[in-house]
């Protein structure tokens, strides 16, 4: 990656951009909290005039840091690793994921989503999401050996409502104790 200091030239314009995008905005609140119109905001007494543009400073400190968390989620999305957000932002990899906590999506680990195990009743059952439709199933074998399964095609809509099923199932095949 190339430096990422700006050249004094670039310096200079980036200054005259940022005063150009902020005066009109600490006009604006300066003009909303005296009453004076904007033009004349700066014919008001100084001390005001500099807290209307350090307000104005804060507003803008607040939509960088909106667009930057944005540009730290694009940079995420297409495969930029905190290490690399943090070397950009000159901070570590741990202080990148602690200022953008969600640039990165983490895969979850796939088991932990689509399927479980119930164990109910002296019987178990495992539940599991279809890849293709979302829905839950589960297939289980009770404490007294029998297999089952849902009907045909049913799923659930939820993996409780699969294990409510399975629970149903396990509970009946249970074994009598003497």
């Amino acid at each position: 990656m190339t430096s990422l200091e700006t050249t004094p030239e670039e310096q200079v314009e980036l200054d005259k951009a940022l005063y150009d995008a902020l005066n009109p905005l600490a006009s604006a609140m300066r003009s909303r909290t005296s009453g004076l119109p904007g033009d004349r905001m700066w014919e008001a007494d100084p001390v005001e005039v500099a807290l209307s543009v350090l307000a104005a400073w804060k507003v803008m400190d607040t939509e960088v840091k909106r667009l930057t968390a944005i540009a730290a989620g694009t940079a995420g999305s297409y495969g930029a690793s905190y290490e690399q957000l943090g070397a950009v932002w000159g901070i570590t990899r741990q202080g990148a994921r602690k200022k953008w906590p969600d640039a990165i999506s983490r895969p979850a680990t796939t088991a932990a989503h689509t399927s479980a195990v119930l164990e109910l009743f002296g019987g178990t059952a495992e539940l599991t999401q279809e890849p293709s439709s979302g829905g839950w199933r589960w297939t289980g074998e009770g404490a007294d050996g029998t297999h089952g399964t849902p009907d045909g095609d049913t799923s659930y809509a939820t993996k409780e409502e699969a294990a409510a099923y399975a629970g149903a199932f396990l509970k009946e095949h249970t074994v009598d104790q003497p």
